[in-house]
């Protein structure tokens, strides 16, 4: 496996959740890490700011956004591999506005591929999303599986992915398709459903959600990110070429909520709440994934056990959260 050392990388939602656990590890490893950060007038870091100052002092930041195709140039010029992870990703912000999806997701993959085919980058690692694939047909779900648009944002990443599929057949741009499928841990959104979960039962017996049937399949954000990097030095891979990065677990929501309870000592009560519910035919019942390419390609499996996750999870929520857990509560 090649070694990151001295290797100039770029991070694009390098503030995220993911993209701030993916440059923490990046700096670890040696790399020369920038970080693509949208601008904002108060220069906000994001999740960025909680990495240890030693390991931030060694990010160099530029500002910009991935509607602006100059910015995005500038960015990824004399990166040899990029990590584009910047996105718009919240699904009930979707419904609302449709078009900034379309416009951030879709148009700003474009600038990124259309950046990197200028630099002559040597790796471009594209982020899909479990989402592409709507409610599992088949099980577990493959890399044949059809994609299926049942939101907004799930329609802009499969326009994003075909995009970078495209750019790789017509140009031979070295672009590699990471599937994440349900990635959780310390500094998720609190919006987020295990977020939610253990912010609303941090604060007491009773946590508000929308439906508890549907099943993913979670994985730690370290499982996640090392899958970033193995995809990012794993040797020969052709340009195109899909990973799906998943545990091979399938567990409910309704199951989740009985763990964290398990893990804080008492027996929570879900009240369902309609305004926490998709609409009935965006609503992804199952996704489950099928892990063996990543182990055949990347030599990639997730390690952490949900219930080690969870309690992680919890251990970084307790101080956050309020007495009355509004923040975790949509």
């Amino acid at each position: 496996m090649r070694s990151l050392d001295g290797v100039p990388v770029l991070v694009t939602g390098a503030a995220g959740f993911i993209g701030s656990h993916l440059v923490e590890k990046l700096v670890a490893s040696g790399a020369r890490v920038r970080a693509l950060l949208r601008y904002d007038s108060q220069n906000r870091l994001g999740h960025l700011g909680e990495l240890p100052a030693e390991s931030l002092a060694k990010v160099e930041t530029v500002r910009g956004d991935l509607k602006d195709p100059e910015a995005v140039r500038t960015a990824v010029k004399g990166s040899e591999i990029v990590f584009h992870l910047g996105a718009l990703i919240a699904i009930p912000f979707s419904y609302q506005n449709p078009t900034d999806y379309v416009q951030t997701n879709i148009v700003g993959t474009l600038h990124v591929l259309n950046a990197c085919r200028e630099a002559g980058v040597k790796r471009l690692l594209q982020t899909s999303t479990s989402e592409v694939y709507g409610s599992a047909q088949t099980f577990p779900i493959t890399l044949a599986h059809p994609r299926c648009g049942q939101s907004p944002y799930a329609a802009s990443k499969i326009g994003a992915d075909a995009l970078a599929e495209s750019y790789a057949r017509s140009f031979d741009l070295p672009v590699v398709i990471v599937r994440p499928f349900n990635t959780y841990g310390p500094r998720q959104s609190p919006r987020a459903v295990i977020p939610t979960v253990v912010g609303q039962a941090l604060a007491g017996d009773m946590v508000r959600l929308g439906s508890v049937h549907p099943t993913r399949d979670f994985v730690y954000v370290t499982d996640t990110v090392q899958g970033f990097i193995a995809a990012a030095v794993a040797p020969q891979l052709q340009a195109g070429t899909e990973v799906q990065l998943g545990s091979g677990i399938e567990t409910s929501i309704r199951d989740v909520v009985t763990t964290v309870g398990e893990l804080l000592g008492k027996t929570l009560r879900v009240q369902t709440e309609d305004k926490r519910v998709r609409p009935a035919a965006s609503e992804v019942d199952r996704l489950l994934c099928d892990p063996s390419e990543a182990r055949r390609l990347l030599q990639w499996q997730a390690t952490v056990a949900l219930r080690e996750g969870l309690r992680s999870v919890i251990q970084w929520v307790a101080p956050r959260v309020g007495a009355d857990a509004r923040e975790y509560v949509v």
